[in-house]
């Protein structure tokens, strides 16, 4: 008897798979999935060099000058001229020329991923290298100052095109400085060293250093795209586990915990109170995801931050206002909800951010995308607060603005959509109670 009821159920798993019907769903859905999320990360990332769009980087020209020959000269004027002006660099460089000032402030509110500054005294120090003189004379520098917490990969593209561009403009310069007469005569009057003709082929030597630091436990400027993706998996994880729970809880869906198999009994409850029930232990939840990731980050791995209070309000709205709209989405799109929520928040989000892989150097799809995706904003906002000493003008002011707006499209959708479905009479399919 139990050897013929144990056959009969290999039998079925045979004939269930044996069916193709079983296979159409799935397959489809797991394969384009698997398809989409190939071309959508790799997408992003594979030739950030030809995607570069008006990459900012400042250019400061803080040379005053010097007679040169007799002639009053200013070579800082030249070179940042010619490097703003060079054809070539397309559109792939936005120079901003600008002052010192200026130049900081730009960095320390990360609106330049790079500067490149033509130092006071340069035109002088040109100007002794065809001078005859006992002592060598001191090398012409330009330099490049990097802002780590543009993130690592704008900034070293912003300082490889500085020093590239810092490069052309000596061997430019060299050129007019060999053609001139006076140089001439300099290189015939102290013996022409080969050393001296070089010299003066390519005078100026190219410096680089931080221009805005951060913190060693930054991640070179990766702390703020991993903290936010941790704020963001947070409430979108959190989101689907409550969801789960609450239609374990009143009924609408079985609780299986290895062999224990539970059917709680159905709660009479419709689609909006059952929404809200959610939207309050989402929201309840948030501050204690919010407390572990901070506490995780910063007291125990000792991540770089200050203005702990206010990334933590800031951690706990981000997380609020994932979790509002993974519910919402949930809610209105049933079975395929945690899918659709998957796109909005994670596989669209992630690429789009602009924290790993700059905005300027993404493909323009990525850069529309990040007008309005979930990660880009709030990656804005925690890299203010990590980097850029919590400035309003470095991102956090339209970080706060999208969550609001996030939060509040989430409310809507979500209420109109259950009511919607409320009205119409949709009630969730109660399973037949098995006896």
């Amino acid at each position: 008897m139990t050897s013929h009821h144990h056959h009969s159920a290999q039998v079925r798993a045979g004939r269930v798979l044996r069916n193709p019907k079983i296979w159409v769903f799935p397959t489809g859905i797991v394969g384009l999935v698997a398809l989409l999320l190939s071309l959508l990360y790799m997408g992003g990332i594979l030739n950030p060099r030809a995607d570069l769009h008006h990459l900012p980087i400042g250019l400061v020209n803080s040379d005053r000058g010097a007679a040169v020959a007799g002639r009053q000269e200013n070579l800082g004027t030249r070179i940042t001229t010619a490097i703003a002006t060079a054809p070539g660099t397309g559109d792939q460089v936005s120079w901003r020329q600008l002052d010192r000032a200026a130049a900081q402030q730009g960095m320390a509110s990360g609106k330049l991923d790079g500067v490149l500054e033509v130092p006071d005294g340069f035109t002088a120090a040109v100007a002794a290298l065809g001078a005859t003189g006992a002592q060598a004379p001191a090398r012409p520098t330009m330099t490049v100052l990097t802002n780590p917490g543009a993130g690592s990969l704008a900034s070293s593209l912003a300082s490889t095109i500085a020093q590239q561009a810092a490069h052309q403009a000596s061997l430019k310069l060299g050129t007019s400085l060999t053609a001139s007469p006076q140089a001439r005569a300099a290189a015939q009057g102290n013996g022409s060293t080969a050393a001296a003709r070089l010299l003066l082929a390519d005078p100026a030597t190219v410096a680089v250093q931080v221009g805005h630091p951060i913190g060693s436990h930054s991640g070179l400027g990766l702390t703020a795209f991993y903290y936010t993706l941790l704020l963001v998996l947070s409430g979108f994880l959190g989101a689907n586990i409550i969801s789960n729970a609450v239609d374990v809880a009143l009924g609408y869906a079985d609780s299986e915990l290895g062999p224990w198999h539970t059917r709680r009994p159905v709660v009479t409850i419709n689609r909006t109170q059952t929404l809200f029930i959610k939207w309050v232990m989402s929201i309840v939840i948030a501050v204690l995801t919010s407390s572990l990731i901070m506490l995780a980050t910063v007291a125990i791995l000792g991540m770089d931050a200050s203005h702990l209070p206010l990334l933590w309000v800031f951690s706990f709205c981000a997380s609020v206002a994932v979790g509002l709209g993974v519910q919402a989405i949930n809610a209105a799109f049933g079975g395929i909800g945690q899918l659709v929520s998957m796109f909005i928040f994670v596989v669209l989000a992630l690429p789009s951010s602009g924290a790993t892989i700059p905005l300027q150097a993404l493909p323009s799809f990525y850069r529309l995308l990040s007008q309005f995706e979930p990660m880009r904003q709030l990656s804005d906002g925690v890299r203010a607060i990590l980097y850029f000493g919590a400035r309003a003008d470095a991102g956090l002011t339209r970080a706060w603005i999208m969550i609001a707006i996030g939060m509040v499209a989430g409310l809507v959708f979500g209420l109109a959509m259950t009511s919607y479905y409320d009205r119409k009479g949709l009630h969730r399919m109660v399973p037949e109670a098995t006896t």
